[in-house]
């Protein structure tokens, strides 16, 4: 994967951005993501909590079911920016939920997972890093 350092840097920007739109009462954590499709077109995600707290949606999964329900399954990176309202920024890794629903559509050896505090402080891993020994659509093959 080679993406220069200016289209990093929106993306990080990008996922700084969706926090603003998080809906998070609740934990008061803002979680904003960028997700960079193979064809080039970025989806934003933020969470969205919910009284009834199974049915919230992390901003990973947001992004990632807003650019499929388009028609795109194929993607290079996503940019996670999160930490509370209050506070400083973390680096702010998938749960696993997240980690297996990018899995199904992203390879889990070049998809790459950057975790930002800001655009000149991040950290950078591969699906597989963060999903070793993963389970996907091609373990069900006949």
């Amino acid at each position: 994967m080679n993406i220069e350092n200016t289209d990093l840097k929106s993306l990080i920007e990008k996922a700084l951005d969706m926090r603003n739109y998080s809906y998070v009462p609740y934990s008061h954590f803002h979680v904003g993501v960028a997700l960079l499709a193979k064809n080039g077109k970025v989806y934003g995600g933020c969470n969205i909590e919910n009284a009834s707290y199974g049915v919230s949606n992390c901003a990973e999964r947001t992004a990632l079911f807003h650019a499929v329900s388009e028609g795109v399954k194929e993607f290079d990176r996503i940019v996670i920016t999160g930490g509370p309202e209050e506070g400083e920024l973390q680096f702010c890794a998938p749960c696993g939920i997240c980690r297996q629903a990018l899995r199904e559509f992203c390879d889990p050896k070049s998809f790459e997972i950057i975790l930002a505090k800001s655009t000149e402080d991040y950290r950078s891993y591969t699906l597989e890093q963060l999903l070793p020994e993963s389970f996907g659509p091609e373990n069900l093959v006949n």
